[in-house]
């Protein structure tokens, strides 16, 4: 049995922060019934069709849910949403603020209606103050909490790779939910909450807010390279293939000096004696230390950091991530069912002996919209949960 079995999730999601969460949740075993516009569905279906004619974003968000399409503003379907609601444990939605206290859905009068209910507001700014109805993207947080001033090369900012703020957004969402559910067994009441994906990622810029709050000056933008550690980062083997090193300590450091550059005198050197002076003479330890690997191939270097107990890693292209032989040797893909056919994907990173993911179908837009009219259009709108 999944610890979530039992537990209806009503979600009015769209795009990636709401569906990141309750994925979660339907991994651990919830019934989440996604909402979706008839015609076009959450706009994430259209990102782009790189995965057998599918999103990739939809693939990844939405594995393990139902799906039908409702419009939440024509009267018989809201009597159908208002029964759904009335069975249901948690809700989570993500539309702009506003809009469901005008529709009557906000948390707080569903839960006068309803007092188990958890109600989940996912939203780019809050629900309060100048940015609250301002829209917000995922690229738009990232600048707004300053992530792009450290991030990139000296000469130029970079976004992070991958939707940082909604992911941030929807794991606290995630775990929200479940200090929820865990609540409510206490108490017996469900609680209401929100999570703005501004506070989301600034939780997790604190370390460079620190850094230049309190130190006067911003971390650098380093490229590859760790803006306040050093040696951590990209360094190039004889053979040309970068090897990634992260010294975390003078010990480490000098190991690394000793046992594998073949150069004891470099930790000695005032330049790069503590981690501090590392930093600041960065550039030329750079050179000196691929100078020092020149007669090694990757596989050499990556050998001897191994044998020393330092950190390092190899730069992996996505079809490379594909076949890591890590993921290979501990069977972490699995298939997954959609309407394009199955689906390689990785198992949720939470394991626990004996137990494995739900891993459900990704559905097609309004798959189930039929059996989840049936199954609620006899319940009464207005019934309570025990």
């Amino acid at each position: 049995m999944l610890p979530l079995e039992g537990i209806t999730v009503i979600a009015l999601e769209q795009a990636v922060a709401a569906p990141f969460a309750t994925r979660q949740l339907a991994d651990l075993g919830a019934r989440v019934i996604k909402i979706e516009r008839a015609g076009s569905g959450d706009f994430a279906r259209g990102y782009d069709e790189t995965v057998k004619g599918m999103s990739s974003y939809f693939v990844w968000l939405n594995r393990g849910k139902e799906s039908i399409t409702l419009d939440i503003k024509d009267p018989e379907d809201r009597v159908l949403l208002d029964a759904m609601l009335a069975q249901a444990d948690v809700f989570v939605q993500n539309l702009v603020p506003g809009a469901m206290k005008r529709l009557g859905l906000d948390g707080e009068t569903l839960r006068a209606k309803h007092p188990r209910l958890i109600t989940c507001s996912i939203s780019g700014y809050g629900s309060e103050g100048p940015y609250r109805s301002k829209k917000a993207y995922d690229l738009l947080v990232q600048c707004e909490t300053g992530l792009l001033s450290v991030t990139g090369t000296p000469e130029s900012p970079a976004k992070a790779g991958i939707s940082v703020a909604d992911i941030s957004a929807g794991m606290y969402a995630y775990s929200g939910v479940l200090t929820a559910l865990y609540e409510r067994e206490r108490t017996g009441v469900g609680t209401g909450f929100e999570v703005a994906m501004l506070d989301a990622l600034g939780e997790w810029i604190s370390q460079p807010y620190f850094y230049a709050g309190y130190g006067g000056t911003p971390p650098r933008r380093t490229g590859a390279r760790h803006a306040s550690i050093s040696p951590y980062g990209p360094y190039h083997a004889g053979d040309g293939v970068q090897v990634f090193i992260g010294v975390q300590n003078d010990r480490e450091w000098a190991a690394l000096c000793a046992d594998v550059l073949g150069r004891p005198d470099l930790a000695r050197d005032p330049r790069f004696i503590r981690n501090s002076s590392r930093v600041e003479n960065d550039a030329e330890l750079c050179v000196m230390l691929e100078e020092a690997l020149s007669g090694l191939t990757a596989q050499q270097v990556t050998e001897r950091l191994d044998e020393v107990g330092i950190a390092n890693a190899r730069l992996r292209s996505m079809h490379e991530f594909a076949e890591h032989p890590q993921l290979e040797a501990r069977d972490r893909w699995r298939e997954v069912d959609s309407p394009v056919g199955t689906l390689r994907s990785l198992l949720p990173p939470v394991t626990v002996a004996g137990r494995e993911a739900a891993m459900g179908a990704i559905p097609a837009l309004g798959e189930h919209s039929d059996a989840i009219r049936a199954e609620f259009a006899s319940k009464s709108p207005t019934k309570d949960q025990s």
